[in-house]
């Protein structure tokens, strides 16, 4: 049976430029035995180009066509509401700013005359735009996210992420942010299992390191849930957590056995 795999990136197969032990080999024989898969980033500054030629200086072989990040989801949503004469702003750096700009969406910083205000990852986040987007916000236009993630795992640690921007605006308007087009939005899932994979959520693995964002679409969408408690969830914090995996994994390494496994397990039921 064909299976489908949704790889994160951050925590899942590097940490920051180092390659998470066995990841390229664990990888290559679920391609080797016909399996589909497709690389998922929540991470906005960065362009799909830029995470290709990652990979692929980490020794895994990938097309354009096999990452998607949550930029490009964002700017496909987008162009899928707006009318030519509409605008958005823009809080975010140069990756989101390009993929946006290349489906043909207008960007402008006028708070007047924006429909949509888009937040995503800014490392020179600055109460100024927080106030450009808080006046946008109060003109009436729609507040939409790249990604919900608080921190992004990092070597030795973490740093804040597009959950921070989306923290203070929230905090400014009173109201919740609550249309956000990456992991773990349905619009999400729909387009990589649907348009991408093609194939039954059923047969599909939602492989990540975060129980509210990789663990929560998996759930959501009937995709098989995998934790790798390599990046940052770690096994404790299990025991409370609202979003339970189908699989806990010390590393994705793992990944292909606990898939030959299932598969015996189907056949040993259909033969009874």
């Amino acid at each position: 049976m064909q299976k489908g795999f949704i790889f994160d990136l951050d925590g899942t197969v590097y940490l920051d430029n180092r390659l998470i032990d066995g990841a390229r080999e664990a990888i290559q024989e679920l391609r080797d035995r016909g399996d589909k898969i497709v690389f998922l980033t929540n991470k906005s500054i960065e362009t799909i180009h830029a995470y290709v030629k990652k990979l692929s200086s980490l020794g895994i072989s990938v097309k354009r066509e096999d990452v998607v990040n949550s930029n490009f989801l964002t700017a496909r949503y987008l162009a899928s509401k707006l009318s030519e004469s509409e605008k958005v702003m823009v809080i975010g750096e140069q990756p989101l700013y390009d993929e946006l700009m290349s489906m043909g969406i207008h960007i402008s910083e006028d708070a007047s005359d924006v429909s949509y205000v888009v937040l995503g990852w800014d490392r020179e986040f600055t109460y100024d735009k927080l106030n450009r987007a808080f006046q946008a916000w109060k003109n009436g236009a729609i507040v939409v996210a790249t990604n919900p993630d608080r921190t992004c795992p990092v070597e030795g640690g973490q740093i804040p992420d597009c959950g921070a921007m989306i923290g203070a605006m929230e905090g400014a308007t009173g109201e919740k942010v609550e249309l956000i087009l990456g992991k773990p939005s349905p619009l999400a899932a729909k387009f990589i299992v649907e348009d991408i994979l093609d194939l039954p959520p059923s047969n599909c693995y939602m492989v990540g390191d975060r129980l509210e964002t990789d663990i929560r679409m998996g759930n959501d969408y009937g995709i098989n849930s995998v934790l790798v408690l390599t990046g940052i969830t770690e096994k404790g914090m299990l025991e409370h957590a609202n979003d339970q995996p189908n699989y806990v994994l010390n590393s994705i390494t793992e990944l292909p056995a606990i898939t030959r496994d299932q598969d015996s397990k189907a056949l040993d039921s259909q033969k009874k």
